[in-house]
C-alpha cells in the first residue's frame, strides 16, 4: 500500500484501546506497538514526518500493510504487546536478547571434590546447583565460598597432589586449608565441601545459624578445637557480609535501572539487591534511543519479561511513560504490591547514580572512551538541555593586542578529547580595531562557508553537535544569527568567566547556567576553555611577532608596504632576509638591485 492508502486505512479504525501489527512487503511482522486510542496512534505515522525521529521513518518507509486487536482496555494491551513483542521479535521495536547463556556451581566427585563455576552441564556425574541468569553472582558466590570455606583455588589435582609440596600464598595467609601439604585430612575436606554447598544452597543466614548451633554444642561437648574453627566460618561470612555493605540498601529486594543515551548508542544497566545485599548486575547495549521516558517503559517491560523475579521496589533514574500502566502490569505478573522511586538524595541516589557509572562505562568502553569523558558529555547535555551528549564540540576565542593583529581560535573535542587535527586559526580580515562580537560573527561565517563548499575529506565537513564560544551573551547574540541564516541546526552557548579568568558559568537565552557544582561538566567545560583561549593566544603572538619584525623592514630606504609582503611571501622568514646574499634579495619579484643592497647593508651594519 502506499503511504496515502495506509493513512486512509487508519483513519478508519476505532478510538479504542488496542494493538496495532506493522509489516512489510513479505508480510513479516517489524514493529508492534499499543494504544489507548487505535485511530489517533496509528494515523499519526502516515502524514507529516516532521515530528517523527529518523528510525520512526525508516520503519514507516518499510511499511507496507498493518493489523490490528481491539481490547477492552489499555492494560489489556500492554499485556498483549508484551506477549506479540516476546513471540515475534520485530525488528523496530527496543529488544532485550537474553543472550547471555545460563551458569552453573559444579562440585566434582571423588575423594577431593572441587567447586567452581561454569557455563554448562556436562554428562561427567558431577553435582550443578542451578541454573543462573548471571555469571556475575555465580562468580562471586563461588568466590565467597572458596574463602570461608578455605577450599583451594589453584590446579592442582588430589589426592594426586596431596601432601607433595609447600602451601602457597593462600595457604600462608589461612585463605586455604592446603591440602597439598597435608594441613588437613580427607575426611575434614570432605565436610568443608559439604557445608560449602550447604552454604551454597541455603545461603549465609541458614548457614550462619546452622553454625552457631554446631559450635554451641562442640563447645557444650568440650571440643573445643572444632567450636574455634566454626567460630572462625562465622566470623568470616559476618567479615563479608560488612564488606558487601559498601554497596547495599535498607531494604529486603530492589531493582534499580539507569538509561544511558549516547549518540549511536545507549546504554541500559540493572543492578539487582536481595536482603540488602548486591546480588546482581546486568546491561545491553542497544541502538540509540529519541524519548528517554518511552524507552523506559519499554526496556523495563522487556526485562521483567525475560526474569521470574519482580522485586517490591524499583529505583530509576529518570521518568517513566505511562508510569501507573506499567507498575500496574508488573504488580499483575508478581501478585503483589511493587513501587517504583526516583531518589533525590540519601543511599537510594548513591546507588542509582552508581548504576549510571556503570552505564556510562560500558556506553565508553563500546565506543573507545573512558566512562569519567562520556559521563561528563551526558551531565553537560543534562545541564543544555542536549538530547544526546555531543559527540564533537566546537570551541571558539578572540585574541588581539588593543585590536590588532586580530585572530580567533577554533578547537574541536570528539567524545571529550581534543581533536588537534580540526583545529583551525582564522585572521580577523573584515576590520581593523576591537570588536570581539564583530569578529566572532566573521569566523563563524567563514566556518560554515567551509562546511558547504568543502571538498570531503575535510574536518570543516563535520557538522558539530554543540559550539561553545568564549564569551558570554553578546558574543552568543552575534553567531545565533549567522547559524540560523546558514541553514545550521547547532545550539551556542557561551563560557563566562569568573574575574580570575576562570569558567564560572555557561550563556544563554539571556540568562547563565551555573556549572561550579557538576564536576564533570564543569571540568570539561574549563578544559575545553582553556585548549581555545590557549590555541587563540599563540596564534596571536606568533602573527604579533611576524607583524613586529615585518614592520622593521619598513624602516629601510625604498621599501614600502607593497615590497614588505613581496619579501616576506617570498622569504617566508626575516631570519632567512638577514642571511641572504643581495643575490639572493634580488631574485625576489618587486626587489630591484638597489632594493637588495639597502635590505643588506641594513642587516648587516646593525
Amino acid at each position: 500500500m502506499t503511504e496515502k492508502e495506509l493513512r486512509r486505512k487508519a483513519m478508519a479504525l476505532p478510538l479504542q484501546p488496542g494493538v496495532y501489527i506493522m509489516k512489510n512487503r513479505d508480510k513479516k511482522i517489524i514493529y508492534i506497538g499499543k494504544a489507548k486510542k487505535l485511530k489517533n496512534r496509528v494515523s499519526s505515522y502516515f502524514g507529516s514526518h516532521s515530528n517523527h525521529s529518523l528510525k520512526v521513518i525508516k520503519m514507516v518507509e518499510n511499511v507496507d500493510d498493518f493489523d490490528y486487536i481491539i481490547v477492552d482496555t489499555e492494560f489489556e494491551a500492554l499485556v498483549l504487546e508484551c506477549s506479540l513483542i516476546k513471540q515475534h521479535m520485530p525488528k523496530y521495536n527496543i529488544l532485550l536478547k537474553d543472550d547471555k547463556g545460563y551458569n552453573y556451581i559444579k562440585i566434582t566427585k571423588g575423594e577431593f571434590p572441587r567447586i567452581s563455576e561454569c557455563k554448562r552441564m556436562d554428562d561427567d556425574g558431577a553435582e550443578y546447583v542451578g541454573p543462573y541468569i548471571s555469571s556475575f553472582s555465580v562468580k562471586n558466590a563461588v568466590e565467597e565460598t572458596l574463602k570461608i570455606f578455605k577450599l583451594p583455588r589453584c590446579s592442582k589435582q588430589f589426592p594426586r597432589d596431596y601432601g607433595k609440596s609447600r602451601p602457597c600464598l593462600n595457604g600462608f595467609m589461612g585463605l586455604c586449608s592446603a591440602p597439598c601439604a597435608a594441613r588437613i585430612t580427607r575426611d575434614e575436606y570432605v565436610n568443608n565441601v559439604n557445608d560449602a554447598v550447604a552454604f551454597l544452597k541455603g545461603g549465609s543466614q541458614a548457614a550462619v545459624r546452622e553454625m552457631t548451633r554446631q559450635m554451641q554444642e562442640f563447645s557444650e561437648n568440650l571440643q573445643f578445637e572444632e567450636a574455634a574453627k566454626l567460630r572462625d566460618r562465622i566470623k568470616a561470612i559476618k567479615n563479608l557480609d560488612e564488606k558487601q555493605k559498601v554497596v547495599s540498601i535498607n531494604v529486603p529486594e530492589e531493582d534499580v535501572f539507569a538509561l544511558v543515551n549516547g549518540k549511536k548508542k545507549a546504554c541500559l544497566e540493572v543492578i539487582r539487591f536481595e536482603n540488602g545485599r548486591l546480588t546482581d548486575s546486568e546491561f545491553w547495549l542497544i541502538d540509540s534511543v529519541d524519548n528517554l521516558s518511552a524507552a523506559r517503559f519499554e526496556l523495563i517491560e522487556r526485562y521483567y519479561a525475560m526474569r521470574s523475579r519482580i522485586p517490591a521496589r524499583i529505583a530509576v533514574d529518570g521518568e517513566i511513560e505511562d508510569e501507573n500502566l506499567l507498575l500496574q502490569f508488573l504488580e499483575s505478573r508478581r501478585g503483589k504490591k511493587t513501587e517504583f522511586i526516583h531518589p533525590q538524595k540519601g543511599e537510594h541516589l548513591s546507588i542509582v547514580k552508581m548504576c549510571i557509572q556503570n552505564a556510562n562505562e560500558h556506553l565508553a568502553q563500546s565506543e573507545g572512551r573512558l566512562g569519567r569523558e562520556f559521563a561528563a558529555l551526558e551531565e553537560l547535555a543534562g545541564l543544555l538541555g542536549l538530547a544526546k551528549p555531543p559527540e564533537y564540540i566546537e570551541s571558539y576565542d578572540i585574541s588581539h593586542t588593543f585590536g590588532a593583529d586580530n585572530v580567533a581560535g577554533m578547537v574541536v573535542f570528539h567524545n571529550g578529547r581534543p581533536m588537534k587535527k580540526a583545529y583551525k586559526r582564522f585572521s580577523i580580515k573584515g576590520f581593523d580595531g576591537q570588536n570581539d562580537v564583530g569578529s566572532m560573527n566573521e569566523v563563524l561565517t567563514r566556518r560554515f562557508h567551509h562546511y558547504y563548499n568543502d571538498e570531503e575529506g575535510s574536518t570543516f565537513k563535520i557538522l558539530p553537535d554543540l559550539i561553545l564560544l568564549d564569551g558570554g551573551q553578546p558574543q552568543v547574540n552575534a553567531v545565533l544569527p549567522v547559524v540560523e541564516k546558514m541553514g545550521i541546526n547547532v545550539p551556542v552557548f557561551g563560557m563566562v568567566k569568573d574575574n580570575k579568568h576562570r569558567t564560572r558559568a555557561i550563556a544563554f537565552g539571556g540568562g547563565e547556567i551555573e556549572i561550579n557544582s557538576h564536576r564533570s561538566a564543569f571540568t570539561l567545560v574549563s578544559d575545553i576553555q582553556e585548549e581555545v583561549h590557549r590555541f587563540a593566544i599563540s596564534y596571536h603572538h606568533k602573527k604579533h611577532k611576524k607583524a613586529a619584525l615585518s614592520s622593521s623592514l619598513l624602516g629601510i630606504e625604498g621599501i614600502g608596504e607593497a615590497k614588505v609582503k613581496a619579501l616576506m611571501k617570498y622569504f617566508k622568514t626575516i631570519s632567512k632576509i638577514k642571511e641572504s646574499s643581495v643575490e639572493e634579495l634580488q631574485k625576489c619579484p618587486s626587489i630591484n638591485r638597489k632594493n637588495a643592497q639597502k635590505i643588506f647593508e641594513f642587516y648587516h651594519n646593525m
